[in-house]
């Protein structure tokens, strides 16, 4: 067992309140699939499937030996699987301005279904005609921070991201109960426009209700005329660097992003709320939606392969498709450590470490040390779908 470096993994479930109810959620059914023994509690909301060594989510190793072990205990008996080098040393080499000390945390979504997300700050003339549009929203913004903000577009970008930021910050210090009047007044001319039969797509209108309904009052509820909307098909990605606004709508993702659970909230959770360090962190640089959308590269060696790369030297992730004609795949070796997750079917999975070969089907979860190949023979004729999380150095 001391050689083996390439095994299944137990993952941690996250049970956040925004994630979908029992099976409807991809995360309870990726978990069904892998275990036919697993429970799953219709009742009880299924978040995030977790795929690493975060302490409040250290993934366990599926082997007859060392069941009891987690990932992280053993990575750190056997540091040599991450590569060459120990992998926070390169980190700092390569960027020493992200890792003095606290981790950072860029991250990035690929849509397993239709994905919609709230990402960055608009173009500051999108924001300026829901001012208009919105009188609700003009009301909480004020029209001192308008003016700012409308005068800033004829000086320079530093003035543009000083006027966002106040815009911003007007809004999310407003008083609650100021707050919740807005809203309902917009909420209540909206719902009337809407059973009405016209359309109130330019004020987004159906988005509104729909956050509205989930989070009642939510002064996030308004964050929708400040961020862009994004909607990914499958395959589509978002990336975000550190300090980028954002929030999760609806659909399923993979999710990559550096180890951190460093979140700052301000809306839209039932989560801890903390309104001025969000509004003193934001990168306030405003961009077209369409600047958020991250697509991938195709390998030239293998036509299966699609390579997500974000300009942040902490992961890249890796989606292989290979068709069901296809008897054996082979994952190739990387220089980093980096783990599988199967979300389409199923294969027998073997190195030349391994003592024997590895079934893995759909929700299975592999770990694969540095410079270590494996081979995926198909035990069923389907297609395969699978993400790769690594660190390209």
């Amino acid at each position: 067992m001391a050689g083996q470096r390439v095994f299944p993994l137990s993952c941690v479930v996250q049970h956040y309140a925004w994630g979908k109810m029992g099976s409807s959620s991809e995360v309870a059914r990726l978990l069904a699939s892998n275990d036919p023994l697993a429970q799953i509690a219709e009742d009880k909301p299924y978040a995030e499937l977790w795929m690493g060594t975060h302490p409040r989510g250290d993934a366990k190793i599926l082997d007859n030996h060392i069941s009891q072990k987690t990932l992280g205990q053993w990575i750190a008996e056997n540091q040599d699987c991450l590569g060459s080098k120990e992998l926070a040393e390169k980190l700092h080499l390569q960027a020493p301005q992200h890792y003095p000390d606290a981790n950072h945390k860029p991250e990035m979504a690929i849509a397993l279904t239709s994905f919609q997300g709230l990402c960055g700050f608009r173009p500051v003339e999108e924001i300026l005609t829901f001012l208009k549009k919105v009188p609700e929203f003009q009301f909480l913004i004020g029209d001192a921070a308008s003016t700012q903000l409308r005068q800033s577009t004829s000086i320079d970008a530093q003035a543009v991201a000083s006027a966002l930021r106040n815009c911003f910050s007007q809004l999310m210090k407003s008083e609650k109960k100021v707050v919740v009047e807005q809203l309902n007044l917009l909420v209540k001319r909206v719902s009337q426009q809407v059973s009405a039969g016209n359309n109130m797509e330019d004020i987004c209108g159906e988005l509104l209700l729909q956050l509205h309904q989930q989070y009642p009052g939510d002064i996030g509820c308004f964050a929708i005329y400040f961020l862009n909307l994004l909607t990914l098909k499958p395959g589509e990605a978002m990336f975000l660097e550190a300090n980028v606004p954002h929030a999760y709508v609806k659909g399923d993702c993979v999710e990559c992003m550096a180890c951190s659970d460093n979140t700052v909230r301000a809306g839209l959770t039932p989560k801890f709320i903390d309104v001025p360090t969000l509004c003193e962190m934001l990168s306030y640089t405003p961009t077209p939606s369409k600047d958020r959308l991250f697509l991938p590269t195709q390998s030239q060696e293998d036509p299966y392969l699609f390579i997500y790369d974000p300009p942040v030297p902490d992961f890249t992730i890796m989606k292989m498709e290979v068709p069901g004609s296809v008897t054996e795949y082979k994952v190739l070796a990387l220089d980093s450590a980096s783990i599988l997750l199967m979300v389409e079917g199923t294969v027998t999975a073997s190195t030349p470490t391994t003592q024997a070969a590895i079934s893995l089907q759909r929700g299975g979860v592999l770990f694969i040390g540095a410079n270590e190949s494996v081979s995926l023979k198909l035990t069923v004729p389907k297609d395969l779908l699978m993400f790769r999380a690594c660190c390209l150095l």
